[in-house]
C-alpha cells in the first residue's frame, strides 16, 4: 500500500472513530496501518538524513593539506 492510500484509510478511521465509533477489527486495522505509516516514515527520514553532506567535509576534501 503507497502513503497516499495508507493516509487515506487512517483518515478514514479516524473519521469514522469521531462519529460513531469502531469495531475491534477496525481499531486492530487502524494500529496496524500507523505502525506501517511510522515505520515507512522513518526509512525516508533515515533516507533523507543520509543523503546530507556537509559543507566543511566538503572543504576539507578539497582544500590542499599543509
Amino acid at each position: 500500500m503507497d502513503m497516499d492510500k495508507l493516509v487515506a484509510r487512517i483518515n478514514e478511521l479516524a473519521r469514522k472513530s469521531k462519529t460513531v465509533g469502531l469495531t475491534p477489527a477496525e481499531q486492530t486495522e487502524r494500529a496496524d496501518l500507523r505502525a506501517k505509516y511510522l515505520s515507512v516514515f522513518k526509512s525516508n527520514f533515515k533516507q533523507q538524513l543520509d543523503s546530507i553532506k556537509y559543507v566543511e567535509d566538503e572543504e576539507s576534501d578539497t582544500k590542499p593539506l599543509h
